[in-house]
């Protein structure tokens, strides 16, 4: 319990020190823990096993504050496209740049694996998702109908092109300098 209050005390101070580092299987009941709070049809154990293990064309990774698994990411990268699978925050741990701060680690992760354009999809009903990736330079693309069966909600799927011109970069580099707060980053 006490660090669960030094916690609550250092993020109301915003001076969290979140570090991004490779997705492993011992992470992954946080990572459920995590899913199952935020998800309806949330993925199973087995699901991100084999998204973790498979040898190369994935990046996953999560978030810590602390030892606490605090948010997680996740993409597919092929023939020069990434496609972001999943991206949660702790619902405790919101309004933190936690998404913020995954969302640069997979598009540096994209840059260094010679990705040029980036897709999602997201829920249409999820404005303060599509609000972190507009920040980041995605656009609407299309709609996938019913994509969520549990809902029957559409997917507004989302693109983002060009990622590694200069003029990304300096987006980038604006994002960061907004998030404040030291983050360790995962190497790429």
């Amino acid at each position: 319990m006490a660090f669960d209050v030094a916690n609550q005390r250092t993020s109301q101070t915003g001076t969290d020190s979140v570090v991004i580092i490779p997705m492993k299987r011992r992470h992954l009941r946080s990572v459920i823990r995590i899913e199952n709070k935020v998800f309806p049809r949330p993925w199973t154990v087995g699901l991100f096993m084999s998204e973790i293990s498979t040898p190369t064309g994935r990046a996953y990774y999560i978030a810590k504050i602390g030892p606490r698994v605090v948010g997680y990411c996740g993409m597919i990268m092929t023939c020069g496209e990434a496609h972001i699978t999943n991206i949660a925050v702790d619902p405790e741990w919101g309004r933190r740049h936690i998404a913020s701060r995954m969302m640069v680690q997979m598009i540096r992760t994209a840059i260094a694996n010679e990705t040029l354009d980036v897709t999602l999809e997201v829920r249409m009903s999820n404005r303060s998702a599509q609000s972190l990736y507009y920040r980041f330079g995605f656009a609407p693309g299309g709609v996938r109908k019913n994509y969520y069966p549990e809902t029957n909600e559409d997917a507004l799927i989302m693109w983002v092109h060009d990622i590694g011109s200069p003029n990304y970069e300096v987006r980038l580099q604006s994002i960061l300098s907004r998030i404040g707060g030291k983050t360790t980053w995962a190497q790429v």
